[in-house]
This record gives C-alpha cells, structure tokens and sequence, in this order.
C-alpha cells in the first residue's frame, strides 16, 4: 500500500470520448518530503513523517527546525505520517511525488468532513421525528434517555445528543485516479472527496476493492489535468 498527502482545490467535470461526463475532485499534490522515519525498534510502528507546502524558516519553532535541518529540507508548514509497506523503501530527505499513483489506480481518500455546526438528534443522528399533529408537544426534541433501569442514576457517556455536527474523519474508499500530472503537481480523482476546498487529505492505495468489481474509466477526449483546470 502507498500514500500521499495533498490538498482539495475543488470539484469541476471532463468529458469521454463518447461523451460520457465524469465529476471529478483536483488535488494539488506538493512534493512530499521526508522528514522522520518511524521504526518499530523506536517508536513502536512503521511510518514516514512527511513536510508539505514550503513556509518561512522564521515562522518554525526551535523543535521544528531541528527536524528540518534533520531531514536537509526547508521548513514546511504541515506534518503528517503515511504508512504502507511500500512507504518502508523511503528514507530521510527522500520526496514522493504526485507520480507515485498512475491513471486508473483505486484509492481511498481521507480528510475532515465540512463542519455543519450545531444539529439536533434528528439532524445528526437520523432520529425518527415525532407525531406533527393532535396537540402533539414532542417534534424534533431529543426523546428518552433512560438505560432500562441499569444504573439509572445518571446519563451514560456516549449517549446521543444535540451537539456540534460534522468535521469528522471521514474516509471514502474505491475512487480511481483519472488524471495524473507531475509538472502541475495535479491528481485528478473521480467522484467528491471529504472536506472543503484548500482542505487537506491523504490519498491511499485501496484496501477495499471488491474482485471483479473494479471500476472502468473510457477515454477521454483531451487531456484530463487541462480540461479541470480550464474549468
């Protein structure tokens, strides 16, 4: 399994050669730099930790300019950890590129979800709305909290309630990679992904893939990276 990290620049749509419309998500994917190995002798789990998107060296911190100057690399302004056992091959200094993945690869995509503020049960959590008419007072309030008498002296952790909604984890498994440029540092991925436009994500190699199931993408009439940047 291999990964990189990259940032959602947003949604457009390119065309086949028949037709066919495809919505796609553009990636801009900065060369990742490596700037920490992860060792199972040391730190208990195997990983690369990774530097995106350049910043000023008099915006780092005492502790981050020791992993830099670690690693021979300028400052950046993000940290993270990939892992996949083809991420074991890279070492400190390295710099995995957009290059890593090819058109028609599946991956998965993980980023934080939009946040939707503060929702109630039935918006959150799909609670079933209450009666609307005959003198009904219950509509959308949250219901019973009771635990069936076990320890019924106060309300459980965990239970669910109004609260702040979205800006999860969230991960969307099997897309395909329908365009790939190394000079424009572009992926171009079939289908919506997780987060905001300028979000971060991290781009996988699918664990998910059912056999025979793979999907298919027809030829496209122009290059795909120009048409979505066009758009």
């Amino acid at each position: 399994m291999k990964a990189i990290y990259g940032r959602k620049m947003g949604m457009t749509q390119v065309f086949a050669a028949d037709g066919t419309c495809y919505p796609v998500t553009v990636l801009e994917v900065l060369p990742n730099v490596v700037t920490q190995v992860k060792t199972i002798q040391k730190d208990g789990y195997e990983a690369v930790q990774i530097g995106y998107e350049e910043k000023k060296e008099s915006r780092c911190n005492k502790p981050e300019k020791g992993i830099f100057a670690a690693a021979h690399t300028t400052p950046k302004y993000e940290l993270a950890e990939l892992q996949g056992d083809e991420m074991k091959k890279y070492a400190v200094g390295d710099v995995i590129t957009v290059d890593l993945f090819k058109v028609g690869d599946m991956v998965d995509v993980t980023g934080i979800s939009k946040g939707i503020g503060f929702s109630g049960t039935i918006k959150r959590y799909h609670y079933t709305i209450g009666p609307k008419g005959h003198g009904s007072g219950f509509h959308r309030k949250i219901g019973s909290l009771a635990t069936n008498g076990r320890t019924n002296n106060r309300i459980h952790p965990g239970e669910k309630m109004p609260g702040h909604h979205g800006n999860y984890k969230t991960t969307i498994l099997n897309l395909i990679v329908v365009g790939v440029d190394k000079e424009k540092n572009a992926l171009v991925i079939k289908g919506a992904i997780p987060g905001p436009k300028k979000s971060l994500v991290t781009v996988r190699t699918a664990i998910k893939v059912q056999h025979g199931k793979k999907q298919t993408i027809k030829p496209l009439a122009t290059n795909v990276v120009v048409a979505a940047q066009s758009k």
